[in-house]
């Protein structure tokens, strides 16, 4: 096995090969599609029909915006967990997607990055639905855990031989500290997600937003008093704020 970093519009994109085939470890940005496609032809020197699974961990615009687009260029098939095909499903998940879409380009800009087209079909639509403890298909080497917390549906996924494992935004890193991500939106899940990951006792930990670190290096338990105890995220927070400027989060006296 093979594990190829790129760096992608505002998050790093892991590509695995292993013999013939291509494991691409998340969706990555609408704007990353050109950068996978010239490195897997002109760096690796390969076809794109070669690149056969696509897994979404979850439906951030920086992790399954580029997911259709290269489907449809390659051939390959989108493995995700069930719940992903909803997570922007209405005019709730619709507004949703538009506010992360703006937050992806907030934070490209933070990075010095210019605005670049990232809009992509909020609607999933998977080949292959994956849960806890499943193989990715034609990677029996690589098994999923379900991860949930930042969002309700998040997956990370293990190279068993070597113990590294991707867990994209189970943990982000503000200040050199590794933290929880934003939103948190299910906190408990968060927290179990966590130890989870701590209890497999990883070689070495993948993110998509931190260089790779080892798993012994990682203090999981100042992550965890660092996890929120309530939801973290745009609606909770827009409401915080209406209850701060009407004063309802105030002791009555």
């Amino acid at each position: 096995m093979k594990l190829h970093t790129l760096e992608g519009y505002i998050q790093q994109i892991h590509l695995v090969e292993e013999g013939d085939k291509l494991l691409l470890l998340d969706g990555c940005s609408r704007a990353d599609v050109d950068n996978v496609c010239r490195f897997i032809r002109e760096e690796l020197g390969r076809p794109l029909s070669h690149l056969s699974v696509i897994v979404v961990t979850h439906m951030h615009p920086d992790h399954a915006g580029g997911a259709h687009k290269l489907r449809s260029i390659s051939g390959a098939r989108i493995a995700a967990h069930p719940k992903a095909r909803n997570w922007y499903a209405g005019l709730a998940g619709r507004s949703a997607h538009a506010i992360d879409v703006a937050l992806t380009w907030w934070v490209a800009n933070r990075l010095g990055k210019p605005k670049k087209h990232i809009w992509y079909n909020p609607l999933l639509r998977p080949d292959i639905l994956l849960t806890d403890g499943q193989r990715v298909p034609e990677f029996e080497n690589w098994k999923v855990y379900f991860t949930p917390g930042h969002t309700d549906h998040d997956l990370s996924v293990m190279h068993m031989p070597s113990q590294r494992i991707y867990v994209a935004d189970l943990m982000v890193k503000v200040k050199g500290e590794l933290v929880p991500p934003y939103p948190v939106c299910h906190p408990n899940q968060y927290k179990r997600s966590l130890k989870t990951v701590r209890a497999l006792k990883p070689a070495s930990v993948l993110f998509a937003h931190v260089r790779e670190q080892a798993g012994a290096g990682i203090d999981f338990d100042q992550v965890l008093q660092h996890a929120p105890t309530l939801p973290k995220n745009h609606w909770h927070s827009t409401r915080n704020r209406i209850s701060r400027k009407l004063g309802l989060n105030e002791k009555q006296h």
